[in-house]
């Protein structure tokens, strides 16, 4: 359902696990590697997100830390779009 409205795979991946896991903090290969997207698709969304203040830009060293902006103003409506398609998006396997 998300694709409906987010054309770019790579930044339905991004706001889905930043929506979910709003305390989850990573670098660009690392979250590539976790989402198993490009790193230079994965680099150009994560700016256009930090861009758009949805993510902050932290830097370690001369790595660049992304996290969720808690204060982001549709944080909590983003958060309860994205726990709604995923409930429709896959049929979960039945066991028995």
């Amino acid at each position: 359902m998300l694709e409906l409205f987010v054309t770019s795979r790579a930044r339905r991946k991004i706001l889905v696990v930043f929506a979910k896991y709003p305390d989850f903090k990573t670098h660009v290969r690392g979250l590539a590697k976790l989402i198993k997207e490009d790193p230079g698709n994965v680099q150009r969304e994560l700016e256009r997100l930090a861009t758009g203040n949805f993510l902050i830009v932290t830097k370690k060293g001369k790595t660049k830390i992304y996290q969720t902006n808690k204060r982001y103003p549709i944080l909590k409506e983003l958060q309860s779009i994205v726990i709604k398609s995923q409930k429709g998006s896959k049929p979960s396997k039945k066991i028995g």
